[in-house]
């Protein structure tokens, strides 16, 4: 059989416009297509391989938990699922966790969560839930519906209702907005596909400070901040605010899928016995690579070497941007960083991705007008030089198309 992009069009739904380029295998943040091309990696999958490709902790975690049990159901609980979990209660807020296969699982989990809390607490009219224009929560009807982005959302017929939005770092409206009737509020504590943009600390505060006034849940989606992606374990930590849940994926498998949701001993206990589930939730395989990804990142080495790297890449990014001008603003914290276009160039951010792929590095997008880089958080110095080198050509060819 002949694997090949035109392979994709035959079998595949078109939801997904792929590139040509199908990597084959990786190492650390280089990766080797069908053809043999070198590429460094500044994709990460969108900020899910934490620790790059095969790594040696999580490629051991997956043959030694691949030759004892694969998978369970949850009329019984496993040993890699309980060990993750604790390890997760003790560096966090967190008493309580529940594991799923995605961000969206987890934020479908602690929207229903909140919804049932509140119903349980306060009745029936309590049960609007707040978030933030340009926000992404997930691709299911409810966590789309949440997202603040009417793209994702819209032309699949009618919404789950008491839904409400406005927009991030825009306290005044939040608060015009907010009532006893709330029930949550969902907040990235940095928003990503949104365009990589940061709360203020005045907004942060203000948001909890309101949540707890009105008897809302704050639920913080950390599904691409978490697990060490803005320097903190969990960007709530760099913030001072503690929400009442919080909800992990992506860079929390290291690339095997999982989600967990983090809450307190008060709140869980009315996601009673049958209220919720999820068939391959706390899977033994998913699991065993996770607790490996999470041990390897808690450590004030690798945190504090994500800062370092961040200053590396805000300071390579500059000095692109004081030769040929293309970025307005570099954005984000740790590394999940944006460079946002300039008025010249408004819309056309994919073309720097475009341009960075046949230079041989992978990029993202945040939207239509910034690039995004989301690393692993151990790329070596020498990656990180190479691969904003390769950049510098991108944006060459570019500028001058």
């Amino acid at each position: 059989m002949t694997v090949n992009r035109e392979l994709f069009d035959h079998v595949m739904v078109p939801n997904y416009a792929p590139s040509s380029v199908i990597p084959v295998r990786g190492e650390g943040s280089r990766v080797w297509d069908q053809q043999g091309k070198e590429f460094i990696d500044f994709a990460g999958g969108i900020a899910v391989n934490c620790l790059g490709h095969c790594h040696p902790a999580l490629v051991g975690a997956l043959k030694e938990q691949g030759e004892k049990i694969w998978h369970l159901s949850n009329v019984m609980t496993n040993e890699p699922a309980l060990r993750l979990a604790k390890k997760m209660v003790d560096a966090t807020f967190a008493e309580k966790v529940y594991f799923a296969n995605s961000g969206a699982e987890a934020n479908e989990a602690a929207l229903k969560l909140a919804r049932r809390f509140a119903l349980d607490k306060f009745g029936a009219e309590k049960s609007q839930i707040i978030s933030f224009n340009k926000g992404f929560h997930g691709r299911t009807f409810f966590t789309v519906t949440v997202g603040g982005q009417a793209a994702y959302s819209d032309g699949f017929g009618p919404k789950p209702g008491d839904i409400v939005h406005c927009d991030y770092n825009d306290l005044a409206a939040f608060e015009a907005l907010i009532s006893d009737k709330t029930c949550a509020v969902m907040m990235e504590p940095l928003q990503g596909e949104g365009g990589i943009i940061s709360p203020t600390d005045e907004f942060a505060q203000g948001v909890r400070e309101l949540c707890t006034k009105h008897n809302a849940l704050l639920i913080f989606d950390e599904v691409q901040t978490g697990v060490g992606r803005t320097g903190e374990l969990y960007a709530y930590q760099g913030l001072n605010v503690v929400p009442d849940i919080l909800t992990s994926a992506k860079a929390l498998g290291g690339g095997f899928p999982i989600g967990a949701m983090l809450t307190t001993t008060e709140i869980a206990q009315h996601l009673k016995v049958g209220t919720h589930g999820s068939t391959y939730g706390g899977n033994p395989l998913a699991c065993a690579v996770a607790e490996a990804a999470f041990d390897t990142v808690n450590t004030p080495e690798v945190l504090a070497g994500v800062k370092e790297k961040a200053a590396l890449f805000n300071e390579l990014l500059a000095a692109v941007n004081e030769k040929y001008n293309v970025f307005s603003e570099i954005r984000g914290q740790g590394l999940l960083i944006g460079a946002a276009v300039n008025e010249q160039y408004k819309g056309r951010a994919k073309e720097f991705l475009v341009a960075a792929t046949e230079q041989g590095l992978m990029s993202l997008v945040a939207g239509a007008d910034v690039v995004r880089f989301t690393p692993s958080l151990v790329i070596t110095e020498a990656d990180i030089r190479e691969g904003m080198a390769r950049f510098e050509k991108a944006v060459a060819s570019v500028v001058n198309a």
